[in-house]
């Protein structure tokens, strides 16, 4: 996936840039020891997995829809 970075703000520490995301693919949960998985960790991929979801659904039917749906499930 490519990543620029945006600017989030400036606090008493300097400014912070955060990362927006410009391509969107699953990540491939089949290589992911999910016991490993802290609970921040689990929930990131999760929330990036809905947002595939969201935005690529639409744009898909048939088997590519159901393989999309099956590659962003929740963990």
């Amino acid at each position: 996936n490519l990543v620029i970075n945006q600017p989030a703000g400036t606090t008493e520490f300097g400014e912070f840039l955060r990362f927006e995301t410009l391509t969107l693919c699953p990540i491939d949960t089949r290589c992911i020891e999910v016991s490993m998985l802290n609970e921040e960790e689990r929930k990131w991929l999760n929330d990036y997995h809905a947002n595939v979801l969201a935005r690529l659904s639409p744009l898909l039917q048939g088997a590519a829809l159901q393989w999309l749906q099956a590659r962003t499930a929740a963990i």
